[in-house]
């Protein structure tokens, strides 16, 4: 379906990143992989023989690196999923001013500088798909997590400008807003919860974390792939400014 489509992929080690990167090698894409952790990038993309690269994406010079490597060996970039992100619990006022600056940078800033710099190569093909993966965050807001909101609704905004600005070279520009998904963040985040509390994982899961959706089961991190492969599919030519939530019924009330 997406053979020789060239896509980048960031926050690919683990979680969603790596099941998008499995799933767009699967369907045929040529898939470059970035993501920090080098040691846990190389061991992924060598499980289904991908490139991979190395960066630090909360810094403007490691986004543009990124981009020029993916353009070097491929010369063109078609698909560009922006994965990368973390989560810190806090306070407004007890936040770390650094803290804050590191989390907008990689969670909002480094997307635009991804979406700038793929930009020419998809408008030339005159076809390019960019999905951000978003959070239900990204349209609605939790206590404690003052920067993560902040740059997922940004990231909301930023969605929609550039599918606006990319209808007429053919390009689509989507944003995935899911509930918790399972991935090793999440699980971990589930065990402090569970001591913390004096309760169970799975009420943990039903009565904290999903307390204010319909449908109480975590999302697994290939059920957003494919999300991200019907977006990147001619089903997805019309969709485009989109935040497609999978959150269990979370905003329908």
């Amino acid at each position: 379906m997406l053979n020789k489509k060239v896509a980048i992929v960031t926050g690919a080690a683990s979680g969603i990143g790596f099941s998008v990167s499995e799933m767009l090698a699967q369907s045929g894409a040529k898939v470059i992989m970035a993501d920090v952790n080098e040691e846990k990038l190389k061991e992924s993309a060598d499980q289904f023989g991908q490139s991979y690269y190395c960066a630090d994406l909360s810094k403007r010079e490691s986004c543009k690196s990124l981009v020029d490597f993916a353009l070097e060996k491929h010369g063109k970039v078609d698909i560009l999923i922006n994965v990368a992100g973390i989560q810190t619990v806090s306070p407004i006022e007890e936040f770390p001013e650094d803290k804050w600056d590191f989390m907008i940078s990689l969670m909002l800033t480094a997307p635009f500088l991804l979406t700038k710099y793929v930009w020419p190569s998809m408008k030339e093909q005159n076809w390019g798909r960019i999905i951000n993966l978003n959070s239900i965050h990204g349209l609605v807001a939790s206590e404690f997590k003052s920067a993560y909101v902040s740059a997922k609704h940004g990231l909301t905004g930023l969605t929609k400008t550039a599918a606006l600005e990319g209808g007429a070279y053919g390009i689509t520009v989507n944003s995935i807003c899911p509930a918790y998904v399972r991935t090793p963040l999440v699980d971990n985040q589930i065990a402090a919860q569970a001591e913390n509390h004096g309760i169970s994982k799975d009420e943990v899961v039903s009565k904290i974390m999903l307390q204010k959706a319909a449908v109480k089961t975590l999302l697994e991190p290939s059920t957003v792939a494919e999300v991200v492969k019907f977006l990147c599919s001619d089903a997805g030519n019309n969709i485009t400014g989109s935040a497609l939530t999978i959150d269990g019924g979370w905003t329908a009330g």
